[in-house]
């Protein structure tokens, strides 16, 4: 009997439990809902991309290179080497050539266009072993936008025989707002110069034959000298 009320009273409990939802009671409990984040509706603009910064290379600026020097030179005389660096639009190339005994050479070479940020300064020497060339020391010339630069050497070999040189050209770069400077090899051509002798004789000596030689050809040309020469004859023959 007591089994059957206890039997009774969890089965009415029981019921009790899975009515009470629907009829307002207990409810059971619910996660809370997610949060989605806010997104920007047509009437809002979104914020531009950043364009990376990208370096402008620098164009570089062409120039025609010009070397011109004598194929020959007498010994004990003397005479000059020219270097000229100019703005050459069109590309060009000097072809290799011989002007009044002189030869001249020509390259197109590539300058980076850093006249705004640096100063440029074109350096150049000649080394030729056995010849005295003036100037013997580094020579410099500020290179300017669309400016030539254009340099000079006199050389003078002492014996006769065959010289051979190089005339070297420098770019020094040195930035405006300071800091260090930066040399570049821009160029290194090869020349050869042949010293001669007239007779076994230096350019000097050489002279001095000619002059006398001159003088005696003007003096054996005057009608005196033909006077002269005729009386000494009439002398001879009596």
């Amino acid at each position: 009997m007591i089994k059957l009320r206890h039997f009774l009273l969890a089965l009415a409990f029981g019921l009790g439990f899975f009515l009470l939802p629907s009829c307002g009671g207990l409810a059971p409990l619910e996660e809370p809902a997610a949060e989605i984040p806010s997104q920007p509706t047509a009437t809002q603009s979104l914020p531009a991309a950043t364009p990376e910064s990208t370096a402008v290379p620098s164009i570089p600026e062409q120039r025609r290179l010009t070397l011109e020097f004598p194929s020959s030179i007498r010994a004990g005389d003397s005479d000059r080497v020219r270097l000229t660096l100019e703005v050459d639009e069109m590309g060009n190339i000097t072809p290799t050539a011989v002007v009044d005994g002189n030869i001249v050479t020509g390259e197109t070479v590539s300058i980076p266009n850093l006249y705004e940020t640096h100063n440029i300064v074109a350096q150049a020497r000649l080394d030729m072993a056995g010849v005295e060339v003036l100037p013997a020391e580094i020579i410099s010339e500020p290179l300017l936008p669309g400016e030539p630069v254009t340099f000079y050497w006199s050389v003078l070999p002492s014996e006769a025989g065959g010289y051979r040189g190089t005339v070297w050209l420098y770019l020094r770069f040195t930035p405006k707002e300071g800091g260090d400077s930066l040399t570049r090899t821009l160029s290194a051509q090869f020349i050869e110069i042949e010293a001669t002798t007239f007779l076994g004789f230096k350019a000097g000596p050489a002279r001095w034959l000619g002059a006398i030689g001159s003088f005696i050809s003007g003096v054996l040309g005057m009608p005196l000298i033909d006077e002269i020469l005729k009386w000494l004859w009439g002398k001879v023959k009596k």
